[in-house]
């Protein structure tokens, strides 16, 4: 009787947890937004990454939770905190005539201001609207794909639903989003290498956590590539720890030796992809659909192109830290 007595209790507070979890997104977003400083925009970004977080558990989705917290809190967090540090760096190395010339143009450019920000008022105003309608319009009864995915579930080559959806039912979705990450580090890249190597002081505390943590990150992401045949986890989750590990040897000033930027580095990196490729051309050989696994190898296959997606994952978060092209250098 107790038990039953509590469960509106129990309501209850969810209820006002999960109210005060919305309204806590939607100022850090907004914070976020209209910071004037990037450093704390930075810093209110990330916070809303790990509540965020929380919403996906709350949610019941803890695989987007991971790959939130990891990617769009932690490596995300970190790739900006590094181009912060790189923009200093540039306005520092300004000269004085360069810095009166960029005001005297924001001086000319003010007059415009006004007009932008309505325009962006606007656009968000049609943007939020269309949401709003979106959501009020969705039906109240659909059966959805929950119950397909279910009965099919056997030969799909794994028991967890999600790893089951991203890379049997729905693979070309995960080849593209592998192909977009690969693109967003040729992009950086295009922009030349390194500008400038620098030897990195870390202290005694960051290289003693870094010796303690590289290798369990390292374990943490071989567990997450395992389990997420039957549990929460995945390529992607696995990858973005992976990417973690690196981000952390980065900062203590490890660098990639010589002899693997060139080639050893670039196969590393489409490896993910052309295993996925390689797989779904192989399939159309023996006559089946792109993509399309034979009940009886999906498992295997599944965990072959999770296995390559997380480590080219992880090496692409790491080589974005990095923010340009390793360079090959001679010893003179």
């Amino acid at each position: 009787m107790e038990a039953i007595s509590l469960l509106p209790l129990m309501t209850l507070l969810q209820l006002v947890f999960d109210t005060l979890l919305g309204f806590a997104l939607l100022w850090l977003a907004w914070r976020a937004l209209a910071s004037p400083e990037l450093f704390q925009a930075i810093v209110l970004f990330i916070a809303f990454g790990l509540l965020m977080a929380l919403a996906w558990v709350r949610l019941d989705a803890p695989d987007v939770a991971l790959a939130e917290a990891a990617i769009g809190a932690g490596l995300t967090g970190a790739l900006l905190l590094a181009t912060l540090a790189r923009l200093e760096v540039k306005n520092r190395a300004k000269s004085e005539l360069e810095k009166k010339h960029e005001v005297r143009v924001i001086t000319e450019k003010s007059k415009h201001q006004t007009f932008f920000f309505l325009l962006r008022m606007l656009l968000f105003m049609v943007v939020a609207t269309g949401l709003v309608y979106a959501v009020l319009t969705l039906p109240e009864n659909t059966s959805g794909l929950a119950m397909p995915v279910l009965e099919n579930l056997e030969s799909s080559g794994v028991s967890n639903p999600v790893t089951a959806v991203l890379l049997n039912y729905r693979g070309y979705d995960t080849l593209l989003e592998l192909s977009v990450l690969l693109l967003a580090l040729l992009g950086v890249w295009s922009f030349g290498g390194i500008p400038k190597p620098y030897r990195s002081f870390p202290g005694p505390v960051l290289n003693m956590l870094s010796r303690l943590l590289i290798p369990l990150l390292i374990m943490v992401a071989g567990y997450l590539l395992w389990v997420g045949a039957h549990a929460p986890g995945g390529a992607f989750q696995g990858g973005s720890v992976l990417g973690a590990a690196g981000v952390l040897l980065l900062l203590v000033g490890w660098r990639l030796g010589t002899r693997f930027v060139g080639l050893p580095l670039r196969i590393t990196l489409v490896f993910g992809v052309g295993i996925f490729v390689s797989a779904g051309v192989v399939f159309i050989l023996l006559g089946r659909q792109f993509l399309e696994y034979p009940p009886s190898f999906a498992g295997v296959l599944i965990l072959l192109i999770e296995a390559a997606a997380t480590l080219s994952i992880g090496i692409t978060l790491a080589a974005l830290f990095l923010g340009g092209r390793p360079e090959f250098r001679r010893h003179k």
